[in-house]
């Protein structure tokens, strides 16, 4: 595809737009093949730098945690809690990283994860393990079958400040299902299908309902799902010991945690599509890249969440390569290129953009 011919393309997008996200868009060869061919080099996960800002992350944040619940000044607990939940926030959003690992990736990875941030967040890894990956299926993408998927542009207005909001309850949500609905599922089996099929994925479509796990995931869903009821029973336990505030501290980190995740959420996409199959270049379109300069977008999508577009086209990319495929096919591909226009500035834009969608809507 020549220059001319990649122009088209990011026209009968803009077009396509206009139009909503129903209408196809052709595919764009040659980004396609730019963000294949130029990041052939960058494409090996670094163990060095995921053990240490996951491990680092973890620790800043339990470490900070324990500030808060300790202080006894109530401007040093908010300090010590701002910092614990954007260092815990951090370290969870691994979660993403290994729902992409293929095997043999960072051996031990996973494991060290859920012991330090999955189990003890009551959000271990098979929530993600093959739930995530379906949302990047050429043929799912953007359908009902999307486990993440909403059309929350073309919804009534009151839908986006209740899918932030609903975030807050996240945490005692994940505390109920692992301290009553696990034990419960585990000698009663209608309470155990539900359990997986309503409760067991992060998901934000209620239409989803999960399958079984499949092959090696089956013996990590036991002993994940074991090991978050028995800590879920130690942090209630811990009232009796500690009294209440360390608990509710925790939850309340927990709580704005899942408060700043729905927010990312919000705008990872644009959410114009109304259910049909689409392009790779159109749902590439319908994701959002915040690249630089502003670096606030480090701070709520960390983890190389900011370049979310750039990941629906290469989803095994590991995240601190990102960045540099980001600057070469910009470079490469130039502002007139279809790849520019999945590039935005930042949160608020994206949220005005959605909320003008949904007004006036019923």
């Amino acid at each position: 595809m020549n220059a001319e011919q990649t122009i088209a393309v990011a026209k009968s997008a803009s077009a396509a737009r206009e139009r909503g996200w129903h209408s196809q868009i052709a595919d764009d060869k040659a980004m396609l093949r730019a963000a294949r061919d130029l990041t052939k080099d960058i494409a090996e996960h670094r163990a060095a730098i995921y053990w240490t800002d996951m491990v680092l992350s973890a620790l800043v944040g339990y470490g900070s945690l324990a500030g808060a619940i300790l202080a006894e000044n109530t401007a040093v607990a908010i300090a010590f809690a701002v910092v614990s939940v954007l260092s815990l926030y951090r370290a969870l959003l691994f979660i993403h990283e290994i729902s992409h690992f293929r095997n043999g990736a960072l051996p031990g990875f996973r494991t060290a994860w859920n012991a330090l941030v999955g189990v003890p967040m009551l959000t271990p890894s098979f929530m993600y393990e093959q739930v995530h990956t379906l949302h990047h299926k050429r043929t799912q993408y953007g359908t009902v079958e999307d486990p993440e998927y909403l059309p929350l542009a073309l919804m009534n207005a009151w839908s986006l400040p209740l899918f932030v909001i609903i975030a807050i309850l996240a945490p005692v949500a994940l505390l109920f299902r692992f301290a009553v609905l696990v034990p419960l599922g585990a000698i009663i089996p209608p309470i155990r299908r539900l359990t997986w099929q309503r409760a067991s994925a992060l998901a934000i479509n209620p239409e989803f309902r999960r399958r079984a796990p499949e092959g090696d995931l089956r013996p990590r869903v036991l002993m994940q799902e074991a090991a978050g009821a028995i800590w879920a029973w130690a942090l209630i336990g811990s009232v009796f010991a500690f009294g209440w505030k360390p608990l509710l501290v925790a939850l309340g980190v927990a709580s704005v945690v899942a408060l700043l995740n729905q927010l990312r959420t919000l705008v990872a996409h644009l959410w114009e599509n109304e259910g049909e199959a689409m392009t790779v270049t159109a749902q590439f379109l319908d994701s959002v890249n915040v690249p630089p300069p502003g670096r606030i977008a480090e701070i709520w999508a960390p983890v190389g969440l900011r370049y979310h577009a750039l990941h629906h086209l290469m989803p095994s990319m590991p995240y601190h390569s990102l960045p540099e495929a980001h600057r070469r096919l910009a470079r490469e591909l130039g502002e007139a290129s279809t790849y520019h226009g999945a590039n935005h500035a930042g949160m608020g834009v994206l949220v005005a953009r959605i909320a003008r969608s949904t007004m006036g809507r019923k």
